[in-house]
């Protein structure tokens, strides 16, 4: 969609948009609405009507035999066969062998099928994924919340049983999710965004300067989206913050962004001592800091203060690549590419920065690689109803530099890896991303063979004959 010259700034291609003035002001939007009776109201009663079009779930307290199927279990490069899969409530058992008889369970003849880990995506937004941005401003604040719910059900029945949120109001969501209100992914948060004065998070204008002891919050600092801290004090409140609310971990802003209108994609943001009193915070609650840069320069004050994971980070040089993967750190990459999926628009400066990242996201898959960085997957997808379709697409294009079983593994045992180290903010417990004695019943019927044709993955709606989260059977067409 074209919004014209106005809104052209804000158009999503290779640099992530949540710093955008519109999330700012869209997100205010629904900080307002969530404190309103009526909205809260309006949502729990759609969450019925949606929740009576919700697949059956197997009987409860009912274990069930996944038989005959050709198992990957997250992290081999070849299949497991001659086992079948027995879950019994929101756990995988065992795996038992396929004479083996199984008292009360019910039985799901899988046809030989290929067995698989729900998928995750370590970098997603999940209100504002599945929304346009002209939408996100004109609808009434519980459609907006009620379109992030029905995303949320379809990132599901994607494939996608986790995702690691890391920008955006979505603790709300999340619990309700949890609480089996509504269909959706696992939702590890981060809460507001951590951002300096003049940083990658900082959603005023020029206008709104200068902050004084009497000023209000700006939109998106009431809205959650951000949280603005300057100085070692503030950023500790304001992690703090993040951490009462539940974050699971804590998300800062290290360096600038492409559609940013006052933060350069060059420059450094947060001293060292600043960043380390985030990494401080979330230590003593016993977990990490992820941190949004692009240059070598932010990813190497980042890795010296502590930090755990580097978001983007697709114009690091070499030298850097190798500390990255000396400090036993994670490189959350998205494949952001000039192909059918990149959206255009931009100034003429934004589109030259987009190149530069669309060829930079080359060398950093083909550097991390060689240099065995602790890799992660994600999307990044914003504002981007059709967008979020593509969300298997995008994984399926790492094939460029991964065998297909790696792919695989990236999007399962890898990336829940990265999750885990939110240790005792972990709000699930059990294994993810791998099939095992005791891991969580996130599994996967596949139609296909991804491990030779990994655009398998890339159609959800065809390929995937079962999907079920928490030992809970969201789809089966297995009898179709």
């Amino acid at each position: 969609m074209n919004f014209g010259s106005k809104y052209s700034h804000l158009s999503h291609g290779f640099g992530c948009l949540c710093h955008s003035p519109m999330v700012a002001e869209i997100n205010a939007r629904l900080s307002g609405g969530l404190s309103r009776r009526s909205v809260l109201r309006g949502i729990a009663g759609a969450i019925g009507v949606m929740a009576a079009g919700v697949p059956a779930f197997a009987a409860e307290g009912k274990p069930v035999l996944l038989r005959n199927v050709k198992i990957f279990d997250g992290k081999s490069s070849s299949y497991i066969e001659g086992r079948d899969v027995l879950v019994s409530g929101d756990r995988i058992e065992n795996l038992v062998g396929q004479d083996e008889t199984v008292a009360d369970a019910e039985v799901i003849d899988c046809g030989g099928r290929v067995l698989m880990p729900g998928l995750i995506d370590a970098h997603w937004h999940t209100i504002l994924a599945g929304i346009n941005q002209m939408m996100a401003m004109t609808a009434d604040i519980p459609y907006v919340h009620l379109v992030a719910a029905q995303e949320a059900e379809r990132t599901l029945m994607r494939g996608f049983t986790t995702v690691r949120d890391v920008g955006g109001p979505s603790f709300a969501l999340k619990r309700a999710i949890d609480e089996g209100r509504m269909p959706g992914p696992r939702i590890y948060p981060s809460g507001a965004m951590i951002s300096q004065t003049s940083g990658h998070g900082d959603f005023r204008m020029r206008t709104d300067l200068p902050r004084t002891a009497q000023s209000n919050p700006s939109t998106a600092e009431a809205a959650g989206i951000s949280a603005i801290a300057d100085g070692v004090p503030e950023v500790l409140r304001r992690a703090r913050e993040q951490l009462m609310l539940g974050a699971s971990q804590l998300k800062i802003m290290v360096g600038g962004g492409v559609t940013s209108l006052f933060d350069p994609l060059d420059s450094l943001q947060f001293t060292e001592a600043e960043i380390r009193a985030a990494v401080d915070a979330a230590s003593d609650w016993g977990t990490y800091v992820c941190a949004h840069v692009y240059t070598s320069a932010g990813i190497r004050r980042a890795l010296d203060c502590g930090v755990k994971s580097i978001e983007h980070g697709q114009l690091a040089d070499e030298e850097t690549v190798r500390r990255i993967a000396d400090a036993g750190a994670w490189w959350s990459l998205q494949p952001f590419l000039a192909d059918e999926d990149a959206n255009p628009g931009g100034t003429p400066e934004q589109q030259a920065q987009r190149r530069e990242i669309a060829e930079g996201t080359v060398r950093a898959f083909e550097l991390g690689k060689k240099h065995g960085v602790n890799m992660a997957w994600g999307t990044d997808i914003l504002f981007n109803p059709r967008g979020t379709a593509a969300q298997g697409r995008h994984l399926a294009k790492i094939a460029r530099w991964f065998d297909n079983h790696e792919v695989l593994s990236l999007a399962t045992s890898r990336n829940a890896e990265l999750l885990a180290l939110s240790g005792p903010r972990n709000p699930y417990r059990g294994a993810l991303g791998v099939i095992e004695g005791g891991a969580m019943a996130d599994l996967l019927v596949v139609d296909g063979d991804p491990l030779q044709d990994i655009l398998v993955i890339a159609d959800p709606e065809n390929s995937l004959k079962l999907i079920m989260k928490d030992g809970r059977i969201h789809k089966n067409t297995l009898g179709a």
